[in-house]
C-alpha cells in the first residue's frame, strides 16, 4: 500500500458532479477536493546562442522528487570534497515527486507514499537532514489483515503466530513448510513471475492469500506480470544461493555473521520490532527539511529540455526558467526523473536506451482519503475499542474493489481529530486501469460500498471526503524482462561514451521509499567515483 516516490507534476482541477444518490449525498454534506497529476511536457531544443545565461557546476541531479533530493543530499554531506559543486533541477514549483502531504482542520493525510521501512539509510537520510526529534514510528505489535472470505484476518507477525492464525488451511501453512525447506519442484530455468515463484515455492493459499494482496498494495501490480527476481529480488536469491528459501535463510545468516561488521551509527534511532516510520508532520517534512539544507543548489520551476555531451568531458543541458533559457555544464549528470521522460530527453544521445526505457509501464494509483466516527467502524473489528493496525490488503479474489487501505490515525499520531477515524485507501492499478476514467464522485462510491463490506456499519453516516488524488502513471512495474531493459539502456549509454549520465529513482532502486533513500546512496557513491577517476 505504497505509492511511488518520482517526481510527478499535479494539476487541481475542479470537481465532476457525482453519479448516483449516495454520491450526490456526499456531496451535498461534505467538502471534496480531487486533483489529477500529469507530467511535464518535453518542449523542443532551443537552438545555438539562445540561451539567457550560463552556468557550470560539478553535478546535475535532474529530479526533485525523493531520489533526486537523497542523492544530492548524499553528494553534499558525504562527499561534498570529491564532487564539488551541485545543482538539483524540478520542472515543478514543489519538491518532493509523489510525497504530498495535506494538513487541514486537525487531519494529516497523505496522497502519495504513507510510510517507509525504517532501515538504516532512511534513518541516517533523517539525522542528517536534522529531523531526528521528528520520526515517529508505528507500533510494532500493531496486527495487519487481509480480507478473506468477508472477514478481515490477522496476517501473521512473527513464528509463534504461524500454528494459530485463521487466514490459511492446516493443508496451506504445511504445503507452505515443506516447500519452503525444499521439498517443491526446481526452477523452471527461466525468468519466473512472483506467482510463478510463490506457487511453486510456498503453495497456492500463500500466494492467494498473502502475496497477491502484497503485490497489489506495495506495486499496484499483477503478480502474474511482476518478475520475482526483479520485484523481490532479495527473497529470490534466497533459493539461488541455498537451494531452498530457508536454506538461503540460514546461509546469510552464516555469511553475516562471518562479516566483518561496521559498527552502527550511534546518532540512529532504534526502531522496535518490524515497524513503520514517518515523521511529526508526515513525509513532506523530509523532502523539504532537504530541500531547505540544499538552499539555491535546488532550482524549481525548471524544466529540462535538451542534454548535449561536449566535445570534451561532460555535458550541456538546456533548461526552461521563469527568468528565460538557461545552459548547464556539468561533469556528471543523475537523471531521477521517471523512465519515459528520461526516454524523452535521453533519444538524441542513445536511441537504443530511450527504447529500453520506454518498454517500462507505469499504471494509475488513486489516493482516496476518508473519515469516519469512530462509531461507525463494526463491532468486531475493534480493539479494546478501537481501530488498531497498520490496515488491510483486499485480494482481486474477493469482490472488491480497493486495493488496500491504511488505517492512518492508528497507524501514527496526530493524525485526525479526537472521536474520528482516518482511512487512507489505494484503488487502481494494473489489473484496474480503468480508474482514470473515473469521476472522484464514482471514486469516492467505489471505496465506501467496499469498506461497508469489511469495516465500515452499513448503517454508518456518510464519509467525510478529505481529498481524491490521482496519479496517471503512478509505480513503475518490474515486470517479466525489467531487469533486462534496465541493463540495455545502461550498456547503451556506456558503449555511446556516454560516461558521467547516470540512471536514478525508483524504477532502478525500487518502487518503496525506503529503497529509494538506499538507491541514492548508491548513485551518490557512483557518481563520486566517477568524478574522482576524470580529475
Amino acid at each position: 500500500m505504497a505509492a511511488s516516490a518520482t517526481s510527478i507534476s499535479t494539476a487541481a482541477f475542479s470537481p465532476i458532479p457525482f453519479t448516483n444518490a449516495r454520491s450526490r449525498s456526499i456531496m451535498r454534506r461534505r467538502w471534496i477536493r480531487c486533483s489529477i497529476a500529469s507530467e511535464p511536457t518535453i518542449s523542443p531544443s532551443p537552438g545555438a546562442g539562445e540561451t539567457a545565461g550560463r552556468i557550470s557546476v560539478d553535478c546535475v541531479v535532474v529530479g526533485g522528487g525523493i531520489s533526486g533530493l537523497c542523492t544530492a543530499q548524499a553528494l553534499v554531506t558525504r562527499h561534498s570534497t570529491a564532487v564539488g559543486e551541485v545543482l538539483v533541477t524540478e520542472a515543478r514549483d514543489r519538491v518532493g515527486g509523489n510525497i504530498t502531504t495535506v494538513e487541514r482542520d486537525e487531519y494529516l493525510w497523505e496522497e502519495g507514499p504513507n510510510s517507509f521501512q525504517p532501515s538504516d539509510p532512511v534513518l541516517s537520510m533523517a539525522v542528517d537532514s536534522g529531523l531526528k526529534d521528528d520520526l515517529v514510528f508505528g507500533d510494532p505489535d500493531a496486527p495487519r489483515f487481509v480480507l478473506w472470505d468477508g472477514k478481515l484476518r490477522p496476517v501473521p507477525a512473527k513464528p509463534t503466530d504461524l500454528p494459530f492464525f485463521d487466514l490459511m488451511s492446516l493443508g496451506g501453512k504445511l504445503r507452505a513448510g515443506l516447500g519452503a525447506i525444499g521439498i517443491r519442484p526446481p526452477p523452471p530455468g527461466h525468468e519466473e513471475t512472483v506467482e510463478e515463484f510463490v506457487r511453486r515455492n510456498l503453495g497456492d493459499e500463500v500466494f492467494e492469500r498473502l502475496i497477491e494482496p502484497f503485490c497489489s498494495g506495495v506495486y499496484a501490480g499483477d503478480p502474474a506480470k511482476l518478475s520475482m527476481k526483479a520485484a523481490f529480488g532479495r527473497v529470490w536469491k534466497l533459493e539461488q544461493n541455498g537451494g531452498s528459501i530457508i536454506g538461503g535463510t540460514f546461509k546469510a545468516i552464516q555469511e553475516k555473521s562471518k562479516s566483518s561488521k561496521t559498527p552502527r551509527d550511534p546518532q540512529l534511532p532504534k526502531p522496535k520490532g518490524q515497524t513503520v516510520g514517518s515523521f511529526r508532520k508526515g513525509l513532506g517534512m523530509l523532502p523539504d527539511a532537504i530541500y531547505s539544507r540544499l538552499g539555491s543548489k535546488v532550482k524549481l520551476s525548471w524544466k529540462l529540455t535538451s542534454i548535449r555531451k561536449m566535445d570534451g568531458q561532460g555535458y550541456t543541458l538546456i533548461y526552461e526558467t521563469p527568468k528565460g533559457l538557461m545552459s548547464v555544464q556539468t561533469r556528471s549528470v543523475i537523471m531521477t526523473i521517471p523512465s519515459y521522460v528520461a526516454a524523452s530527453l535521453l533519444h538524441p544521445l542513445s536511441a537504443d536506451a530511450a527504447d529500453a526505457l520506454s518498454k517500462l509501464y507505469y499504471p494509475p494509483v488513486a489516493a482516496v482519503t476518508v473519515s469516519y466516527p469512530r462509531e461507525a467502524i463494526r463491532k468486531e473489528c475493534l480493539i479494546d475499542g478501537e481501530l488498531k493496525g497498520f490496515g488491510q490488503l483486499h485480494p482481486r479474489s474477493q469482490g472488491v474493489e480497493t486495493l488496500g487501505t491504511i488505517y492512518s490515525s492508528s497507524l501514527f499520531p496526530n493524525r485526525a481529530p479526537r472521536g474520528r477515524v482516518l482511512l487512507l485507501n489505494y484503488i487502481g492499478g494494473a489489473t484496474n486501469t480503468g480508474i482514470v476514467s473515473k469521476t472522484e464522485g464514482e471514486l469516492v462510491e467505489a471505496v465506501d460500498r467496499d469498506l461497508r463490506k469489511m469495516l465500515i456499519d452499513p448503517r454508518a453516516e456518510e464519509p467525510l471526503v478529505l481529498g481524491v488524488r490521482v496519479w496517471p502513471q503512478a509505480i513503475p512495474q518490474f515486470m517479466i524482462g525489467h531487469l533486462d531493459h534496465l541493463e540495455a539502456a545502461k550498456s547503451a549509454l556506456n558503449k555511446g561514451g556516454y560516461q558521467g549520465l547516470f540512471l536514478g529513482g525508483n524504477y532502478v532502486a525500487c518502487v518503496a521509499l525506503g529503497r529509494c533513500v538506499e538507491g541514492a546512496y548508491e548513485s551518490a557513491s557512483m557518481t563520486m567515483c566517477c568524478l574522482a577517476d576524470v580529475q
